[in-house]
């Protein structure tokens, strides 16, 4: 029996799959994404299609997708339009929209950004312990 083929992902996420930390993210997302919404593209590997206008250097330092009608986001509103992929996430989505949310979490994630590299350290060191 042929199966129907599969439209098109809603949103193409570009993540740095190197990235034990964001790789674990993702891998709750595709956990989550039994619709197909999201293309998963590892920007850590040298092959990887990157998004219009992004430097590879670019997408391994901040988080980008490209949306269902071609826009690049990045950053807190990269993650909301995964969030509003995702059946379960949806709810964070909604919450983005109440005014101001989305310049706080924006604000947030570039507070984070530079934190990045010690909090993937201590994932590691975390995630090598036996439990």
């Amino acid at each position: 029996m042929t199966r129907a083929p599969q439209p098109p992902a809603d949103v193409t996420v570009f993540y740095d799959g190197a990235c034990p930390l964001c790789s674990a993210e993702i891998g709750l997302y595709r956990a989550q994404d039994r619709d197909g919404a999201l293309c998963l593209v590892d920007v850590s590997r040298p092959e990887a299609a990157l998004p219009p206008g992004v430097t590879q250097a670019e997408a391994l330092a901040r988080f980008h997708v490209r949306a269902a009608d071609g826009r690049v986001l990045s950053g807190a509103a990269a993650f909301v339009a995964v969030w509003q992929s995702l059946p379960r996430w949806r709810w964070l989505a909604r919450l983005a929209r109440v005014p101001g949310m989305l310049w706080v979490m924006e604000r947030g994630y570039r507070l984070f950004l530079p934190l990045r590299p010690a909090i993937v350290a201590v994932y590691r060191r975390l995630a090598r312990k036996p439990a």
